[in-house]
């Protein structure tokens, strides 16, 4: 059986403003059924790809395919309307004037019973059948939010686009309307490209993940690959808080005050940055300040003092500043752990959820 080719595909995808590409060389599949979420920070170009997508902006290179037919490219083009493909945006612009049934239905063709059908097969996926008389200010934030996605997969779209669509809402409901919005998006079977800057919804949400920065996809895959194996040190600080100590390369191992680490493939004399995330810094509670001894996966204890602790709501976070070079590394412990200013602390580096890499200036 030959292999289906993927529901949205963007070849090499690239948009200039003013001769700066914005969107650089952009490429990207994603398959039915599938999410994927463009992450990166604001101005790195993922509104711009999903613009182009839509049809309602121009890629200046690059080509479109939706089920392996071209849709798009620099000379041939198929209107937005034609595209098959939903919208969500932050703002959910749904019609005050009309019933919250009648914005579901705004865009369907058909019968009259069959568009009632489906308005009602929706609302009801979305738990908001109730307000199907109802009218937009009648309803809270989350809730209109779930018509809007009603309304957007009304039309059985092959493609949903989707531009920081919770953004809007308040922390509380966000994780309970992502869940529903997800388990609805699957149950449609629709290709889903979310935009986010939020790494906590692209892990919540997302099969794959593709992280954008300065206009390219840097790194791609499922979330728990990007998380625990990231490109670089800029892909490590965007999911999470991070410490770096600096060191150089001798005999491919990097020498540091918590013992050796691997450098392989880098030359003698390198300097790298070992970067590691507070909540794999451990304390050595044990020690008691006795002195450093080596061990196997947590290398040597480095001694310093505490230079503040916060309690965190489920954990505390630790900063220590480190006798031998004065700099301050984080570390969270789960619970309460509020040691004073100035208590020396034992710290130890775990070997396994270390990132070595070069560093760049």
């Amino acid at each position: 059986m030959p292999l289906l080719p993927p529901r949205l595909e963007i070849r090499n995808l690239v948009r200039r403003f003013g001769g700066t590409a914005v969107v650089d060389n952009v490429s990207l599949k994603v398959a039915a059924g599938q999410v994927t979420c463009l992450l990166g920070p604001s101005g790195c170009g993922k509104s711009t790809t999903l613009r182009m997508i839509a049809g309602v902006e121009m890629q200046d290179e690059g080509e479109i395919y939706v089920d392996g037919q071209l849709i798009c490219d620099t000379v041939f083009r198929v209107p937005p309307e034609r595209r098959a493909i939903g919208l969500m945006f932050q703002d959910f612009a749904l019609f005050p004037h009309l019933t919250v049934g009648d914005n579901v239905a705004f865009g369907l063709k058909g019968g009259k019973d069959e568009k009632r059908a489906r308005v009602e097969e929706l609302l009801t996926k979305v738990g908001l059948m109730r307000f199907i008389d109802g009218y937009p200010h009648q309803l809270s934030g989350g809730e209109q939010q779930r018509v809007a996605l009603a309304r957007a997969l009304a039309p059985r779209p092959r493609i949903m686009l989707m531009d920081e669509p919770f953004s809007g809402l308040d922390n509380r409901l966000r994780d309970d309307i992502r869940d529903q919005t997800l388990e609805v998006l699957k149950q449609e079977d629709a290709a889903v490209l979310l935009v986010t800057h939020e790494p906590e919804e692209a892990m919540r949400m997302a099969d794959e993940i593709a992280l954008m920065r300065g206009g390219r996809i840097v790194q791609q895959g499922a979330p728990y690959n990007v998380y625990n194996a990231p490109v670089d040190r800029q892909a490590v600080a965007f999911f999470s808080d991070i410490n770096v100590i600096r060191s150089r390369v001798q005999g491919a191992l990097a020498d540091t005050p918590f013992g050796r680490f691997l450098a392989p493939g880098l030359p003698d004399g390198a300097e790298v940055e070992i970067v590691i995330r507070p909540q794999h810094i451990k304390i050595d509670f044990d020690r008691g300040g006795k002195g450093p001894l080596p061990t196997v996966q947590d290398g040597v204890a480095a001694r310093g003092e505490v230079v503040r602790a916060r309690f965190m709501g489920s954990e505390s976070l630790v900063e220590v500043r480190m006798d031998h070079d004065g700099s301050i590394l984080k570390a969270t412990v789960p619970n309460v752990f509020l040691p004073k200013p100035g208590r020396p602390l034992w710290l130890m580096i775990r070997r396994d959820r270390c990132f070595v890499f070069p560093h760049r200036r």
